[in-house]
């Protein structure tokens, strides 16, 4: 394709780059990331996790990781703040007998006190005081978080020199503060993965999909900066940065 069909076929993928819960299959094939984590986060929730235990997910998105835990759904609750995904999970997660709550995990959820055994969270806010206040004694929380360098590479590439959005995310941050709540700490992992696009129009959606790692991006203010991503595919058969990734798991006493 010459320029102005690659910029047409770019503008298409702009056009179409919505999601309902987190659902990257639009770009299965097309990308890959987390392929190669030291950890297995649903490995290491099942190692915990048992069928008698209350279990809540907060920012589940459209619930997909946690209707994959096939827990019993008389033991289960979820909360999601982002209006699209919580009405998502309307539909979804309440015809089955989920508890589900629209809530947002940087704020006070509306769970009452001491009513979870096990608390998750996949790449989504919390506050730990919150976290706290909702376990029972003996209650576990997970969460796997995206660290405050994911995708540096990518957004230098689209966007230039950007702030960090999120510069506290780091393992080694993250933790003291859940002690402070007075967690005690069962395990925590922090990694840096390849992650690689095949083709730019993956990348572009991707790009428009994450707009808080990459702001201030489109194709007309960013076209001739794809061009020169799209050499570099050509020249490499991939383009390519990193993700990074923590793993946290905490008890209450």
């Amino acid at each position: 394709m010459n320029a102005e069909e690659l910029v047409n076929s770019w503008k298409a993928e702009e056009c179409i780059a919505h999601i309902h819960g987190w659902d990257f299959s639009h770009i299965h094939g097309r990308y890959t990331e987390e392929s190669d984590l030291p950890w297995d986060y649903r490995e290491i929730v099942l190692r915990y996790l048992r069928p008698e235990m209350r279990l809540l997910d907060v920012d589940t998105g459209g619930g997909e990781f946690l209707l994959s835990l096939h827990h019993p759904y008389e033991n289960t609750a979820a909360a999601e703040g982002y209006p699209p995904n919580a009405a998502l999970c309307q539909q979804t997660l309440l015809p089955l007998g989920i508890d589900f709550r629209p809530g947002d995990g940087d704020k006070k959820l509306p769970f009452e006190d001491s009513s979870f055994d096990m608390i998750l969270n996949r790449h989504g806010d919390f506050v730990p005081s919150d976290l706290y206040r909702m376990l029972k004694p003996g209650g576990i929380f997970i969460t796997q978080q995206v660290g405050a360098e994911n995708d540096r590479e990518l957004v230098k590439l689209l966007c230039g020199e950007t702030k960090l959005p999120f510069p506290e995310q780091y393992l080694d941050i993250t933790s003291p503060k859940f002690r402070e709540a007075g967690f005690e700490i069962l395990e925590g992992q922090e990694c840096f993965r390849p992650i690689k696009f095949f083709d730019v129009g993956a990348l572009v959606w991707f790009a428009r999909i994450i707009e808080w790692e990459f702001p201030g991006f489109s194709v007309d203010a960013c076209q001739n900066r794809l061009l020169d991503v799209q050499r570099v595919l050509e020249r490499d058969g991939c383009i390519a940065g990193r993700i990074h990734r923590f793993l946290l798991a905490a008890r209450k006493p």
